[in-house]
């Protein structure tokens, strides 16, 4: 069984959380969750809640069938690159100067390794 969670419009470069994500990329669900709880980046925490979110989404949709949560692993986890705000800011001698926003998406699969039994 299968579950994706996808997190849209992040504030932070795709660059940044992509250094984190491939940090925990393969991990089990609870190993995962562990190392980002303990992790100083700002990623972290979006990269939490959004597997978090996963986890949930396979439990809701398979009511009927046991899910031993101990077997979930990230069977996937990437992150795109989503629009960048362009803004502008002083400079001197009367000039602006360009500061790119950029905003990232962020998906994740989880699968279970085994029904319990």
């Amino acid at each position: 069984m299968e579950s994706k969670a996808i997190a849209r419009y992040i504030h932070q470069s795709p660059f940044k959380v992509r250094k984190t994500l491939d940090s925990v990329r393969g991990m089990s669900v609870d190993e995962a969750l562990n190392y980002l709880r303990f992790s100083p980046e700002k990623a972290a925490t979006v990269i939490e809640k959004t597997i978090r979110s996963a986890v949930s989404n396979l439990l809701n949709e398979n009511e009927t069938a046991d899910v031993d949560q101990d077997s979930l692993k990230l069977k996937a986890a990437y992150v795109d690159g989503g629009p960048v705000m362009k803004r502008f800011r002083a400079a001197s001698m009367g000039r602006a100067s360009r500061l790119r926003r950029p905003t990232s998406h962020l998906t994740v699969v989880i699968k279970s390794k085994k029904k319990r039994i």
